[in-house]
């Protein structure tokens, strides 16, 4: 099993790892991370681990930012000194909350229902359906077909379907078109990227939400990642990070 430990508290998170050790020697500790954009930058950049402890009150904010900056993957445990989190704790990957202090039970039981979840999937996993897919096939998940956008003090509507990309220029979550025009949006990332159709677009990173329409090609890049060429030209590479490469070869294949 690979674990990494987000906490800002240097010695409480080598006494953690420690811990965890002398519970299942066989547990590989990747890395301890104290802060959001050291945590997000992390995932974005390796392989998702098998489990996460994660503190709720990191260096630079409350843990729950790095849900909104990057997919987490990972069953998370949390370990916290504040029990009035547990709600959106589990709504985050959570699947265990201990508090600190933290003991060796209480890690323990943490370590064995992390494990017994995992083998209760493996031994599903053929059994559970594919509710996107099936949701997709039922003309239900289409996403929204416009946005209406506020430009040179005039408002106008554009078509989801001529959209190129969504990208975050200047701090502003931003439609760039086929045509190459830009409008700025009020909504977050996050909150577009739930409004449109997991067929048609993809969160290639932070930055970018991509249009499968918009894509010219794709091709393998250092360290396992995919750089990602579109029709309309974009100021930066477009990387897609080894731990959604896979995700994303596939969302281009099965359409």
């Amino acid at each position: 099993m690979t674990i990494i430990i987000i906490e800002d508290e240097v010695k409480t998170a080598k006494a953690l790892g420690q811990l965890i050790l002398s519970i299942r020697p066989d547990v590989q500790i990747l890395s301890y991370i104290q802060s959001i954009d050291g945590a997000v930058d992390y995932l974005l950049e390796n392989d998702q681990p098998d489990l996460i402890f994660m503190d709720i009150q990191l260096a630079d904010g409350q843990c729950f930012e790095i849900f909104k900056n990057v997919e987490v993957l990972s069953p998370v445990i949390f370990c916290t000194a504040f029990d009035d989190y547990a709600i959106e704790a589990f709504k985050s990957n959570g699947i265990d909350y201990v508090l600190k202090p933290f003991s060796r039970d209480s890690i323990s039981q943490a370590l064995k229902k992390a494990g017994e979840l995992k083998n209760f999937f493996q031994r599903n996993k053929k059994a559970m359906p594919d509710f996107d897919y099936l949701l997709t096939r039922n003309g239900e998940n289409k996403g929204k077909s416009s946005f209406l956008v506020f430009k040179n003090n005039k408002y106008q509507t554009v078509l989801t379907e001529n959209i190129a990309f969504f990208f975050i220029k200047n701090e502003t979550p931003t439609i760039m078109t086929l045509d190459k025009n830009e409008y700025p949006l009020t909504q977050s990332l996050d909150e577009i990227h739930k409004l449109l159709s997991p067929i048609q677009f993809f969160r290639i990173n932070r930055q970018y939400l991509v249009n499968f329409s918009a894509i010219r090609e794709a091709e393998h890049y250092f360290s396992r990642k995919i750089i990602v060429k579109l029709s309309v030209p974009t100021e930066e590479k477009l990387l897609v990070g080894k731990e959604k490469a896979t995700a994303f070869l596939s969302w281009l294949e099965n359409r």
